[in-house]
């Protein structure tokens, strides 16, 4: 029966650092990137995650890549078979799509990977020695090509397809610089440049034919079809009127990085719609606007903001930039260091034309960069601190899921443990234990143990004693004298493990002598003790009902121990727990493994090997905890994240704690920081009255100077509203004096326009009497002309009857005659038919004794073209091939035969246009000649009847 507590990812903290192309926007608001064995997409506006776990068998992540359309995510994973996962972002739970592999090739891993722009195709480049560039049809599992791409002393940084172009690649690296074409089933190299000396670490495309591609020096070089046109240091300020130059491979050596002390590796470059951004490897983002002429100029710089919990002055210089992603609407620049940091800027809020430095803001919160050593919890708050080899304590608010104090120390801290209270610290260094007090905005340290290299601290439920190890010896100190009340020595070896009753009454220690002591901690006495030398123990805890003890160790079992005996053991399925923890209600034990997996087992241990298995970290599980309240489980590895479990029933819902927590809203402060602040109150206040006093006065002498402006606007407005109405008045007797004259005019004007009217009448009375006596005249001649043509057709008609009658009389002679010989011709038809008939027997017989010898003699020649074509077979395929290559050249020529028929269409298209002008010009000369001759002939006929 599997465990009946469920423990689902809720929330990391955490970056896989070196992981290539580790950060990417899903959409406008959730980024993806590995944390711990899973990528998360975090949503930055409702600060939630979606967990896609790795692949259980997977020794760590290489490499992701985000398809176009932001849909598919693929992730290249370590293993004893190195493979690709294809995962679908839009499905819940990232559902797979695809697995791919290097099949027969011996691919230990792929370095990078890049989805072609139509999300069809993918590429990914294996590693070492081999480095063989795979060209997938993903969806199909189909490998369409394979090319090897650099030698094994040059690695391969960086692949992509060219955004314009789905069978063009670009292959970039130490001395590499390629760029490939997938035609007729082969990547073939196109354009060549020589960069034996150039360590390339990124590359992007900017046109169809252009590169822009950044080296370890701090250059920019712009190559087109594959050749070296232009060079710009990156670097280098910008000059005005110089945006980048000329170069030729001479100016472009290796040894010039250590001539120019500006260089610096640009590890990432990125395109967009208004330039290229470009990292300079320092904690430095540099934008560059792209000019008219294809040019660039930069134009601002974006810096990794310094850490204020740091020691040193500038610990952004010391965070190189490993990947850089642009929303879909490039209003966000987010990027990743190699110290496992996020950062992000809005672009929007960022003028690119100011010379100014802008700064990042973290995109969530602050992380640890290297191995997390220590974990505790509190029950007064919905804390948690963490200790990390990066000399960084943390303090965590597992609630509001942030960071509320963080503070870097100048050793590594290798411990840490929380006062019941919440407001005190353990931490245990290389050379002391210090106490600190938990303060607003700070740690302070306020009492220093002689306690060496404290690898396991814990305080007591009580709070009253702590618990300190000093390699084989756990010293217990009391928290209100900090007197060393008890030494507790019996360990052999170095101690791993210690864990205070609830009752505070005994506590419980394992170590790598193979050793589990209780010990009862008023007397200092052992009260029970399990030894097995062939285990060296890592963690141990009480059961939640205290009659037995939990722990794990190297020998890849959870011992359960009564009274001194081993009472039930749990084997791990694959590697060695590291850690355990019981839940408080105690219905489940987790236990975190080498492997970075974790483990939710039912208590009372099952018989059988039954439990849940899930995916958490990318390392071994340092320390895990469940918190009071049994809502989350807490889990810290060696790859430096800290995730949170959501604890749930079989049914979905969430545990019920086995008591209520009520938490603590209380902060300490110290007196002398509460003086100073309530002396920065103070004067904050003076400073605001002298403020507001000043802001009185100010504000008096603006009325009293508008009120003047506004006496003198009064006064200028009554001048000018008399002189306004004096120009009314003269404009109102101008007008009556226009209107008058208006009305003289129209008077005269009816005068004349009526005398005018009547000489027309007159002059056009006259012209119709002359026309209708010209028309009596015209009606006249028709009438003439009419009878005319009337005895002209009685004539022809009479004429054609007798034409008629006369043709009747002769085709009525020859149609007899015709007749007569039709009857000779088809007797003399019948007597040939006959004898054909006689012909075509004989021929039929003649043919048919022709037709079996032809038939016998085919089918000796079939048997052997039978034969012939058995070795033609060999050929046919050579043949095949010639075919399809001819066929592409004649595809390629058909598009050219196709462009000059469009060409052709649109020059017949002009010549029928030209064509049509030139009838229309006709008709239009045709029409003038035809209206000149009627006018000729009018003229004419009028000079006539003149």
């Amino acid at each position: 029966m599997m465990a009946n507590v469920v423990a689902q990812p809720h929330f990391i903290f955490g970056l896989r650092a070196g992981v290539r192309n580790n950060l990417g926007f899903c959409d406008e608001q959730t980024l993806v990137f590995p944390s711990g064995n899973n990528c998360v997409c975090h949503n930055t506006i409702q600060a939630s995650q979606r967990f896609l776990p790795g692949s259980e068998k997977s020794q760590g992540m290489c490499a992701l890549a985000l398809s176009a359309n932001r849909r598919y995510l693929a992730v290249s994973e370590r293993g004893e078979r190195s493979t690709i996962t294809v995962l679908d972002l839009h499905h819940e739970q990232g559902r797979k799509r695809k697995v791919l592999t290097a099949g027969d090739l011996p691919a230990q891993e792929f370095v990078c990977m890049a989805f072609s722009p139509d999300s069809k195709y993918l590429i990914g480049q294996t590693g070492p020695p081999e480095w063989t560039l795979i060209f997938w049809l993903w969806e199909k599992h189909k490998v369409l090509a394979t090319v090897k791409t650099s030698s094994s002393n040059n690695p391969v940084n960086q692949v992509s397809f060219n955004p314009f172009n789905n069978t063009q690649l670009c292959v970039s690296g130490t001395g590499v610089f390629k760029l490939f074409r997938y035609a007729e089933g082969f990547l073939k190299q196109s354009g060549a440049s020589k960069v034996e000396s150039i360590n390339f670490l990124s590359h992007c495309w900017m046109a169809p034919e252009r590169v822009v591609a950044g080296t370890d020096t701090g250059r920019l070089l712009v190559f087109e079809s594959g050749e070296l046109r232009r060079e710009m240091v990156a670097s280098a300020p910008a000059h005005p009127g110089r945006a980048d130059r000329q170069v030729e491979m001479k100016r472009i050596k290796a040894s010039d990085a250590g001539e120019n002390p500006l260089a610096r590796r640009v590890t990432s470059v990125l395109s967009y719609s208004r330039g290229l951004v470009c990292s300079l490897g320092s904690g430095r983002v540099c934008l560059f606007v792209k000019n008219e002429d294809d040019s660039f100029t930069r134009s601002r710089e974006i810096w990794i903001p310094s850490d204020p919990s740091s020691k040193e002055l500038g610990p952004s210089d010391s965070q190189d930039i490993e990947t850089m992603c642009m929303s879909p609407s490039e209003e966000t620049l987010a990027v990743s260091t190699d110290r496992g940091q996020l950062y992000s800027i809005s672009l929007s809020a960022v003028d690119i034309k100011q010379e100014e430095s802008a700064y990042f803001d973290l995109l969530s919160q602050s992380f640890h960069s290297k191995a997390i050593t220590g974990l505790s919890i509190c029950i007064r708050k919905p804390i948690v601190a963490t200790s990390s080899l990066d000399r960084c304590v943390r303090i965590w608010n597992y609630e509001t899921k942030t960071v509320d104090l963080c503070k870097e120390f100048q050793e590594e801290a290798h411990s840490v443990a929380l006062h019941p209270t919440a407001l005190f610290v353990l931490v245990g260094f290389s050379d002391k234990l210090r106490l600190m007090n938990i303060l607003v905005n700070d740690i302070r340290i306020f009492k220093e143990f002689t306690v060496r290299g404290c690898r396991q601290c814990a305080f007591s439920n009580g709070g009253h004693m702590f618990a300190a190890v000093d390699g084989n010896i756990i010293h217990i100190y009391s928290f209100t004298s900090f007197e060393n009340i008890l030494n507790l020595k019996g360990h052999s070896g170095k101690v791993r493990g210690v864990e205070w009753s609830p009752d505070d009454g005994r506590l419980v220690s394992c170590g790598l002598d193979g050793a589990v002591y209780e010990w009862n901690t008023h007397t200092g006495k052992r009260v029970s003790e399990c030894v097995l030398k062939s285990c060296s123990y890592t963690d141990v805890v009480f059961s939640s009902d205290l009659k037995t003890i939990l722990a794990v160790g190297t020998d890849r079992t959870l011992k359960e121990i009564q009274d001194c005996q081993v009472l039930r053991e749990v084997s791990a399925d694959e590697g060695t727990y590291t850690s355990v923890a019981v839940s408080h209600s105690g219905r489940v034990v987790f236990t975190g493994n080498a492997n970075g997996t974790i483990s939710a087992i039912k208590y009372p241990l099952p018989i059988q090997k039954e439990w849940i298995t899930y995916q958490a970290h990318g390392g071994p599980l340092t320390k895990m905890m469940v918190t009071f309240d049994e809502q989350f489980l807490l889990t810290v590895s060696e790859d430096g994240c800290l995730l949170m479990w959501k604890l749930l029933d079989k049914d979905g819902r969430g545990l019920k704690g086995t008591r209520q927590i009520v938490h603590a809203e209380e902060i300490l402060v110290t007196k002398a920081d509460l003086e100073e602040t309530n002396q920065n109150m103070m004067e904050m206040k003076l400073r605001l009255e002298e403020l507001h006093m000043e802001h009185e006065y100010q504000l008096r002498l603006k009325v009293m100077s508008y009120n003047e402006k506004i006496r003198e606007l009064s006064d200028k407005l009554t001048q000018q509203t008399e002189t306004m109405e004096t120009l009314k008045q003269t404009t109102t007797t101008q007008m009556e004096k226009r209107e008058r004259e208006h009305q003289q005019s129209s008077a005269e004007v009816a005068v004349k326009h009526s005398k005018e009217l009547k000489d027309l009448e007159v002059s056009y009375s006259q012209k119709l009497v002359v026309e209708h006596t010209r028309y009596q005249d015209l009606q006249q001649k028709y009438q003439r002309m009419e009878e005319d043509y009337g005895n002209q057709l009685e004539a022809a008609e009479a004429g054609r009857l007798q034409s008629l009658e006369e043709l009747k009389q002769v085709y009525e002679a020859q149609l007899e005659e015709k007749s007569q010989q039709l009857t000779e011709c088809q007797e003399e038809s019948h007597r040939h038919s006959r004898w054909f008939k006689q012909i075509v027997k004989a021929v039929e017989q003649e043919e048919q004794r022709k037709i079996h010898m032809i038939g016998t003699e085919f089918e000796n020649k079939l048997h052997a073209e039978k034969e012939t074509n058995k070795n033609l077979k060999g050929e046919v395929g050579v043949i095949t091939q010639n075919l399809y290559s001819l066929q592409r050249q004649l595809d390629d020529s058909r598009s050219d035969v196709n462009n000059l028929k469009q060409e052709r269409q649109s020059l017949l298209g002009l010549v029928r246009s030209l064509k049509s002008d030139i009838e229309d010009l006709r008709r239009q000369i045709s029409g003038h000649e035809k209206t000149n001759q009627d006018k000729v002939l009018e003229t004419r006929a009028s000079s006539s009847y003149c």
